[in-house]
Order: C-alpha cells, then sequence, then structure tokens
C-alpha cells in the first residue's frame, strides 16, 4: 500500500492531469483516506519500482533543465511499461511543447487508447493527425467527436472548419467535410462549413449552393448572409450587391451585413450610396461604440478622413473597449491628414495590446522625420521586446530610419549585429541583403538570399532579389530569369516582381518581352524605379519621348529616386527633363 500510494503521488505532482479525489479528509489512522484514493484514481495495476521510479526522476529532471528529447522519451516508455493514461497525456504535451508531431502523435495514439473515452484525447490526436495531413486517419476520431456532440453539433462543425483550414490538400479536406456533414443535413452550421470548404477548393458553385441552403434553414443569420455576399462578389458585383440589399430589406438591423454591403459599394466606386449605408448605421446606432468604429474605418475606405476623425472620437467617447487601437488608427488618419505632431501625440496615447509596439514605431519614425534621428533611434532602443519577433521588429524599424539618410554602412552593422542575435531570423537577412547591395557587398547579398530562400522557399521576395541583383549586374542572366520566373510563379501578380522579369528579359536582349512586363508592371503600379526602367527601354528603342514623359510623371512624385537620377544621369547627361 505505501509503495501504491508514492506511485499515486508521483503521478498527482508530475502529470498535468492527475487529480487528487475530492475527498481530502483523513481518518485518525489515514489508512482508510490511502485505499480511497487509489480506489478514486482508478489506476493500473502497477506497482511503483526502482525502474519506474528511475525513468520519472530522469524525465523530470531532463524536462526542468529543457532537455525535452530525453524527457519525451521518458514519459513515452513510461506510458508503455505503466499503462497509465496521464502519462501518455503527459508525453503528449512535452512533445507539442517540443514542436515534436511525430512523437507527440506516437503519445497521443496511446493515451487515446488508454482513455478512449477522453474527449480530450480525441481532440488532441485528431487534431494532430489533421495537421500531419493524415485525414483519412482524422476521420474516425472526427466521426466520434461529432457524434458525441448531438446538441452542440453546429458548433463543433464550426470549430472543425478552423482546424481543418490548417490541411494545404483543400479538395481532400471538402471531401472530408462532406463525409461527415452527412448524418446532419438539418444543421445549417454544417452547410456553412461544407461551403466554406467547397470555397477553399475553388468549387464556388457548390460553395455558393451550401451556403443558400445554411441561410434557408435560418435566414436571419448573419455571418452565413455575408459570407453569401462575399462568395457572389467573387463572381458578380452587382450579383453580391442586389442580394445585400434584398437581404437588408427583410432584416434591416442586420449590421454587419451593412458593412458588408457599403464596403462592396466602396469597392465598387459607388461612393454616394456607400455613404448612405454608413450614414443610415450611424443614425441608427448612436450609442454603440463598435459600430461607430466600423462606420469611421470605412469612411477611411473612402478618404473621407473628417467622417473618421469624428467617429473615432466618439467610439472613444462612448467608451469603445480597446482605447488602444483607437487611438492606433486616429495616430493613422492624423498622418494621412499631414498632422504629425497630432499622429505622434495619439501613439503615444497607445498603451499596451498589439498595437503597442507598432504604435511607438510610427512615433518613432515620426520623431525622425522631424529631424531628431538620434533620440529616433534612442527610443527605439529602449522599447521593451517581448520576444524575437518584437526584438526584429525593433531593429527594422531602426533600420528603415537610417535607410532614408543613406546611411547604408550604418544599416549594414545594425543589421548584422541584430543577426549575431537572430541569426535565421528572415526578415533580417533580406534587409542586411539590400543593405549589401547598396554597399556593393555582393558575396554578402547572395548569402543571406540563398540562406532566406532556403528556410522561406515559399518567399517571393527572396528569389525576386536575388534574381535581380544577378541581372542589374549582367551576371548569370539564365540564373536570374529562372528565380524572377519562380518569384512571380509564387506571386503573380506584384508589379515589383513583374517590373524584375522586364528587366532581366531586357538584358537578356528580349527587348520586346521585356518592354511587355515592364508595361503591365507600370501599368500596375507606376513607381519611380519602375518608371526608370520602362523609360529606359523605351530610351533605347528609339521612343525618347515617351520616356520622358514617363520620367517626368515619376520624378514629380518623387524627385530624390536615386534609381531615376541615376538613369536619368547615364542617357540624357541630365537629372532633370527639359
Amino acid at each position: 500500500m505505501k509503495f501504491k500510494l508514492l506511485y499515486v503521488l508521483l503521478l498527482s505532482g508530475l502529470s498535468a492531469c492527475a487529480q487528487m479525489p475530492a475527498n481530502q479528509a483523513a481518518d485518525k489512522t489515514g489508512e482508510s483516506t490511502e485505499q480511497d484514493e487509489v480506489s478514486d484514481l482508478n489506476l493500473p495495476k502497477q506497482e511503483l519500482t526502482a525502474s519506474i521510479l528511475f525513468d520519472f526522476l530522469v524525465g523530470e529532471t531532463a524536462l526542468q533543465r529543457g532537455n525535452l528529447d530525453i524527457a519525451i522519451n521518458r514519459y513515452i516508455k513510461l506510458t508503455r511499461t505503466t499503462r497509465d493514461p496521464r502519462l501518455a497525456k503527459r508525453a503528449t504535451e512535452i512533445s507539442l511543447h517540443a514542436g515534436n508531431p511525430i512523437a507527440a502523435e506516437q503519445a497521443a495514439t496511446m493515451w487515446i487508447e488508454l482513455e478512449p473515452d477522453s474527449v480530450d484525447a480525441r481532440q488532441t490526436i485528431a487534431a494532430l493527425l489533421v495537421n500531419l495531413g493524415k485525414l483519412e486517419a482524422a476521420k474516425p476520431h472526427l466521426e466520434k467527436l461529432l457524434a458525441s456532440q448531438t446538441d452542440q453539433v453546429g458548433n463543433a462543425f464550426m470549430q472543425l472548419n478552423q482546424l481543418l483550414s490548417r490541411n494545404p490538400d483543400r479538395a481532400a479536406t471538402l471531401r472530408l467535410v462532406q463525409y461527415l456533414s452527412q448524418p446532419y443535413k438539418d444543421s445549417p452550421e454544417v452547410h456553412f462549413a461544407v461551403s466554406q470548404a467547397a470555397w477553399f477548393a475553388n468549387q464556388h458553385q457548390l460553395a455558393q449552393d451550401e451556403m443558400q441552403r445554411a441561410l434557408a434553414l435560418r435566414p436571419d443569420w448573419e455571418v452565413a448572409a455575408v459570407h453569401n455576399g462575399r462568395i457572389l462578389q467573387r463572381i458578380s458585383v452587382t450579383d453580391a450587391g442586389n442580394f445585400y440589399r434584398d437581404y437588408l430589406q427583410k432584416f434591416p438591423v442586420s449590421n454587419e451585413v451593412r458593412i458588408a454591403y457599403a464596403r462592396l459599394l466602396i469597392g465598387d466606386n459607388q461612393l454616394d450610396q456607400a455613404r448612405e449605408q454608413i450614414q443610415w448605421l450611424l443614425d441608427k446606432n448612436a450609442k454603440d461604440p463598435e459600430i461607430t468604429l466600423a462606420t469611421g474605418l470605412l469612411a477611411a475606405e473612402m478618404g473621407d478622413f473628417d467622417v473618421t476623425e469624428s467617429s473615432f472620437k466618439k467610439a472613444l467617447d462612448l467608451g469603445y473597449k480597446d482605447a488602444n487601437a483607437v487611438h492606433f488608427h486616429l495616430g493613422q488618419i492624423y498622418e494621412e491628414t499631414n498632422r504629425p505632431d497630432m499622429a505622434m501625440e495619439s501613439y503615444q496615447m497607445v498603451r499596451s495590446g498589439s498595437r503597442f509596439l507598432p504604435a511607438q514605431i510610427r512615433y518613432a519614425d515620426l520623431l525622425a522625420t522631424k529631424g531628431y534621428l538620434k533620440e529616433a533611434r534612442t527610443y527605439l532602443q529602449s522599447l521593451p521586446a517581448a520576444n524575437d519577433q518584437q526584438t526584429a521588429h525593433l531593429i527594422l524599424a531602426e533600420a528603415q530610419i537610417l535607410r532614408r539618410t543613406k546611411a547604408y554602412q550604418e544599416v549594414y552593422n545594425l543589421l548584422s549585429d541584430g543577426l549575431n542575435k537572430l541569426p535565421d531570423y528572415p526578415e533580417l537577412l533580406y534587409d542586411r541583403a539590400l543593405a549589401a547591395d547598396k554597399l556593393g557587398k555582393f558575396t554578402i547579398l547572395e548569402q543571406d538570399l540563398h540562406k532566406l530562400i532556403q528556410l522561406r522557399p515559399d518567399n517571393p521576395h527572396a528569389y525576386n532579389a536575388l534574381g535581380y541583383s544577378y541581372a542589374e549586374r549582367g551576371k548569370h542572366l539564365p540564373e536570374a530569369l529562372k528565380l524572377i520566373r519562380k518569384a512571380i510563379a509564387l506571386s503573380p501578380d506584384d508589379p515589383y516582381i513583374m517590373d524584375s522579369l522586364g528587366w532581366v528579359y531586357y538584358r537578356m536582349g528580349n527587348i520586346a518581352e521585356g518592354l511587355n512586363y515592364l508595361n503591365l508592371a507600370f501599368a500596375a503600379r507606376p513607381d519611380p524605379e519602375i518608371a526608370a526602367h520602362l523609360g529606359e527601354v523605351l530610351w533605347i528603342q528609339g521612343a525618347k519621348e515617351d520616356a520622358k514623359n514617363i520620367w517626368r510623371t515619376a520624378l514629380e512624385k518623387d524627385p530624390d529616386n536615386d534609381i531615376l537620377l541615376e538613369t536619368l544621369q547615364r542617357l540624357t547627361k541630365k537629372k532633370s527633363i527639359d
């Protein structure tokens, strides 16, 4: 009995899921308490041996020292030895914390075998299998979870959607959701889940049909109405607008639908009609801080900054729950309307939350713009960073301030120091590569971008930057073309990558193809650097007046752009357009 009680206490202290019995009262001898504890915990019949105790101590010591692999191995071994579900749960939790999905799956599989009625165990194994892309293996677990939630099956399907959204195989996800939905055709949430899965799988007609079935079962469901409008919008803006308008005639107090309708009207440049919807929202929800803030954001999309400012201030007066967010948005409006001092004051009023650091970075940036470069850098360096990501963001913000003064060596040094602390941080690698380019440190540029591509093979900007650097230097042009084609495959609508593709074709002598992509890039974004490239190709072709017109327009927007000025100087021997 003494050994078994020690085993109980070890499990209770070391296992996150161990629970002491509710009745802690002991009789005079204490003997009946031990018996009650053992009975209530329903432990497997396993005596505490020296080997088990040793594995406990090794596992827990390893855990305390951060040696997670050793801890995982010991707890998995203990689970096999003792057949105790609490140890299986402990092994699963440690594996998840260590980011070891293979060990987590192994431990969770034992957990559900040992505790088949545990909802936590089944949820864990299902989530793990989905994240590992093993949808067929997850299917029976998901079926049982849904079957156990008969009264809440709608909510369960909404949560299931969030879980399955992580799986990249959209077609397989849709098949799984359709299969799981079969017994629950009377639930609007089930049709909603199928619709979303169909949408992500590019089955747009099925997505529309399922969302309409959801609305037929629950006509006043605003969330479904908003999503139905978004589905229609991808097919026909007119049809989406008609749907929103008709829906609002039936359910006029559907604020979320009205907000979505106003946003659609803004996107379709029907600004007067959008203003009518915004005014309706303001009139009918005069004391609702959330609707007031939403109308301010809509007004900002139209450039109606007076309405935006008054709405934000009113939201504050009405006690909007996240005042930090409102002050941040106000700071953005003050910047947009060229009131930097008021913007700085607003950013300083952001005291906490997710917008605290972005607000302080904007404050420092405005401080530097006013000429207080040293003070801005000192301010950034004084800000607390809660994690590596925040540390990197502060370094990048300081680098951006320095870059505007063209202090490229200081930028390079700052980013190099940052990479000494965070050697694999993608944004730092990318920014240092750009700084190295300015200093002619092309070996560093290539090393950083190659490393970034290894770390983030789906990052189009890394391929584009490396390919563009090769093209600009007339080096490895076939490789440059290959890199930029990879970039544009990852981000086909990016005008800067289109510009790079046009530029490398031009460098390779394919002027017609180069001109085609440069025109596409400039039409999408008339940026000064794109203008410099397009103008150069036109100039070489003999269309000098067209080139001058493009350069002239670009200079009006950015008279100090280095690439544009260098192009003018090189081709026309001047830095201005007559």
